[in-house]
C-alpha cells in the first residue's frame, strides 16, 4: 500500500483521474440538454437556412444594379412587388427591378442582395431611389450557409451550450444523445459532527462540508445525493459506503483521510472486493491527505475533512472529474477555465514540491488594472474562501511569487 507521505503530483492525480471511463450515453429532451455533453455526432437532415433570406428590412435587388450609387447620385430601380414573411416570392427579378423585403424573407429569384431601408427612398409610381452601393450576398443568409443537408452540425464529445441548443432547435431536434450526469454521493464522517439543525454541543460542529460540496457538483453539472452523516465507526461507514456505491456513479467522503487514530476511510475502501487505492496523499496546498480509490469501477474520494481543504481540492481537481465523467474535453486544463488576469498585491511564500492554491480577492486599482489580494488563514477558517473570488496557482517548482507579478486568478 502506498505510504501517506509518498504523495502524488496533482499531475500524476490527473492521470488516474482521466483513466475512469466516461458515463454511457442517454436521451435528453432539448430543453434539457444545456450544459450537457454531445455522444454521438449529429447530422443535420435540410439545409440551414431553408431558402436565401434577407436580414434585413429593405429591397431585394441585383446588386450590379447599385454599382456606383450614391446619395448625389443614386440608381433608380423599379418596384415589382413586396413579401413578407407568410408570402413567399412568385416572380422573378430582371434587370432594373426590386422588391420590397422584411428580414426573414425568402429571396425572389433573380435577386442576390439586400440594401436596408435606410439607404433607399421611395418615389411615385413603383420607383425606388437606391443611394448606396451593395455588393453580391449584402444582408443575405445563403440557403445552407448555417449547414448543409447530410453535413455534420455538431460533432461527438461538444459541449451543448445555449447557443449550440439554438442550432438543434432550428433543425427540428428535440431528442438528443447525450452523457449521463454522474449522481455524487456525499457523506460526511466524524464524531464530532451533528446536523445542521442541531444545536452544537462543546466539541461539535455543525455539518459543513454536505451542503458545501453538493453546490460544488451540482456546479460542475452532477446530481448530488446527500446520505448525512457517519460516525467513526469502521461498521457504520462501511454500510454507507456501500449504499452509495449502489446509489452512485461517484462517492465523496469527507473527513477520515489523514493518519489519526480515528481516519478509517482507508481501510473501510480496502475492505470492498477488488478495491485499488490509487492514491493517498498529493502534493497540493491545501488539501494533501487526499485519498482516491477505483471500487468496481467507480471512482470514491476521500477529502480532507478541513472546510477550506475539502472546496479547494474540489474545485482543482473534483469538478473538473465530474466534468470528465460526463464527457468533457480536457476538462482538467485550466487554460480553459475562468479566470481573470491580475497583479499579486504581496510576496507569497511557497514550498517547493508542491502546489499551492491562495485564496486572493480582486481590487480594482485607478489605473484599472486588477489586483490580488491574498486572503491567508487556516483551512478550517470559512472566512477564507468567502472573502475570495479566486485562487491563484504557485507551481511546484516555484518557493513562492513576488509582488506585482502578474498572475491568473481561477475564478470561483
Amino acid at each position: 500500500m502506498q505510504g501517506f507521505f509518498e504523495v502524488l503530483t496533482v499531475e500524476q492525480v490527473v492521470r488516474l483521474l482521466s483513466a475512469f471511463a466516461p458515463l454511457p450515453p442517454e436521451q435528453a429532451n432539448l430543453q434539457e440538454s444545456d450544459g450537457r455533453v454531445l455522444a454521438e455526432d449529429m447530422i443535420a437532415g435540410e439545409d440551414l437556412p431553408l431558402t436565401d433570406r434577407a436580414a434585413m428590412d429593405g429591397y431585394a435587388l441585383r446588386a450590379a444594379d447599385t454599382f456606383g450609387a450614391t446619395e448625389s447620385n443614386p440608381s433608380y430601380l423599379q418596384c415589382v412587388g413586396n413579401f413578407d414573411i407568410r408570402t413567399p416570392p412568385n416572380l422573378a427579378l430582371q434587370p432594373g427591378q426590386c422588391a420590397g423585403i422584411v428580414t426573414g424573407g425568402m429571396l425572389p429569384a433573380g435577386a442576390d442582395a439586400v440594401v436596408m431601408v435606410e439607404y433607399t427612398h421611395a418615389l411615385g409610381e413603383g420607383m425606388v431611389e437606391i443611394r448606396l452601393p451593395v455588393a453580391p450576398g449584402a444582408h443575405v443568409m445563403l440557403q445552407g450557409e448555417d449547414v448543409r443537408a447530410g453535413g455534420l452540425l455538431l460533432p461527438t464529445g461538444a459541449l451543448l451550450r445555449p447557443q449550440e441548443v439554438g442550432l438543434l432547435a432550428a433543425l427540428g431536434k428535440t431528442r438528443i444523445p447525450v452523457r449521463k450526469r454522474p449522481r455524487v454521493a456525499i457523506i460526511s464522517t466524524g464524531d464530532e459532527l451533528v446536523d445542521v439543525n442541531a444545536t452544537p454541543k462543546p466539541g461539535q460542529v455543525r455539518d459543513v462540508n454536505s451542503a458545501t460540496l453538493a453546490c460544488l457538483v451540482r456546479r460542475a453539472g452532477g446530481t448530488p445525493i446527500l446520505l448525512g452523516l457517519a460516525p467513526d465507526e469502521l461498521g457504520a461507514l462501511r454500510a454507507q459506503v456501500r449504499k452509495a456505491l449502489n446509489m452512485a456513479d461517484c462517492v465523496l467522503l469527507s473527513g477520515g483521510s489523514s493518519i489519526g487514530i480515528c481516519d478509517l476511510t482507508v481501510r473501510v475502501l480496502q475492505s470492498f472486493q477488488n478495491a485499488r487505492i490509487l492514491c493517498r496523499g498529493v502534493a497540493l496546498s491545501p488539501g494533501k491527505p487526499l485519498i482516491v480509490a477505483d471500487i468496481a469501477g467507480k471512482a470514491v474520494w476521500g477529502l480532507p475533512g478541513q472546510v477550506t481543504s475539502a472546496q479547494v481540492v474540489m474545485l482543482v481537481l473534483g469538478q473538473a472529474f465530474i466534468r470528465h465523467l460526463q464527457g468533457w474535453k480536457n476538462p482538467f486544463d485550466q487554460a480553459l477555465w475562468p479566470q481573470q488576469k491580475a497583479v499579486l498585491a504581496k510576496n507569497i511564500a511557497s514550498r517547493q514540491g508542491r502546489e499551492d492554491y491562495v485564496r486572493v480577492r480582486l481590487e480594482q486599482e485607478s489605473t484599472g488594472e486588477w489586483l490580488a489580494a491574498p486572503i491567508l488563514g487556516m483551512s478550517g477558517l470559512l472566512r477564507s474562501l468567502t472573502d475570495a473570488h479566486g485562487l491563484v496557482r504557485i507551481p511546484a517548482s516555484l518557493e513562492g511569487l513576488e509582488a506585482r507579478r502578474q498572475v491568473d486568478v481561477l475564478l470561483f
